[in-house]
């Protein structure tokens, strides 16, 4: 059974005021919906993730992990148990050679901006993805044919199982398309990037161009989660999505998005529920006329439940 109280005393012991109850997680969302998270943590150090730990193990209550709050979303109801944010303490950047390491709560873009100032090429891809290292590194995050898996040679975790700090090669992190094999209960607290020398120009370049393809193709001005589906192989989510005909379809105050069809926007007063209904409609629609079953990208916080469920 779980002890939410309990959990909630470890952490207040330990933490003191930045503990947060009940506290609203949509505006960390790009999509800005659902519910609040029961016990909110924004770690700054691995003593805060300890004491996570600590409460998490002591009343077996569950634990996720957001970072800038793309590929989420959040349940109306919201996620009955701890939800963890890297701090300050996490966003920091150092550079040795040609190799850039830096705090899991380091925005990519902003990493890649940093490469660029050293003359580094290899993560120019990172400059169009809202996300933090962690998150970027959790999902392989990538885009423009390049990929976290690609550039990372190191990868520091923090276990919520043990509250134990471990150092992974990258052959241990089990990379794939848009996902790795990160034990459960991992923290990417840091990671280290092997990049290459590159002419400035050219750097420059390549990342105005990612800039420019995301604000042309993307409805960067509504809310939404990024990419609702990974490609399957040989294909795009989607030309299928649009091939069926579900460009502009909506579900309450749920639509997919008329610029991009692998993008759902969520319009005033949209819920979860209206969301993720519409994400298995699209993916039965293709389903059915294809017999390919798109998988998603999008992680679900807490339970979501289907319109009319």
């Amino acid at each position: 059974m779980t002890d939410l109280a309990g959990a909630e005393r470890i952490l207040r012991a330990a933490l003191g005021p930045r503990l947060r109850v009940d506290h609203p997680i949509a505006p960390l969302t790009t999509f800005r919906i659902g519910g609040p998270a029961a016990l909110f943590v924004e770690a700054d150090d691995d003593r805060a993730l300890a004491a996570v730990a600590e409460a998490a193990a002591s009343g077996s209550v569950p634990v996720t992990v957001i970072g800038k709050g793309s590929n989420v979303l959040v349940a109306d109801a919201g996620f009955p148990g701890i939800v963890v944010r890297l701090g300050r303490g996490y966003r920091w950047a150092a550079r040795e050679g040609e190799t850039v390491t830096a705090g899991g709560s380091m925005p990519l873009p902003a990493l890649a901006g940093i490469a660029l100032r050293h003359r580094l090429a290899g993560l120019e891809f990172g400059v169009a993805i809202p996300a933090t290292l962690g998150g970027a590194v959790k999902m392989n995050a990538g885009a423009h044919g390049g990929s976290m898996s690609d550039v990372l040679e190191r990868v520091d975790v923090f276990s919520l199982r043990d509250a134990a700090r471990r150092s992974l090669a990258i052959e241990d992190v089990g990379f794939d398309y848009r996902t790795s094999t990160l034990p459960d209960g991992s923290v990417v607290v840091a990671a280290g990037a092997r990049l290459r020398s590159g002419e400035e120009a050219e750097i420059r370049a390549a990342m105005d161009e990612a800039r420019e393809w995301r604000r042309r193709t993307q409805p960067l001005a509504e809310p939404n989660c990024g990419s609702v589906f990974k490609n399957p192989d040989g294909d795009h989510a989607a030309r299928l999505v649009e091939a069926v005909g579900a460009k502009g379809m909506r579900v309450g105050g749920a639509e997919v998005s008329r610029k991009h069809a692998n993008f759902i926007v969520a319009t005033p007063g949209a819920t979860a529920s209206d969301v993720w209904t519409l994400v298995e409609r699209v993916r039965t629609m293709v389903a059915d006329a294809t017999g390919i079953r798109l998988q998603t990208e999008v992680q679900l916080i807490g339970e979501v439940a289907r319109v009319g469920d």
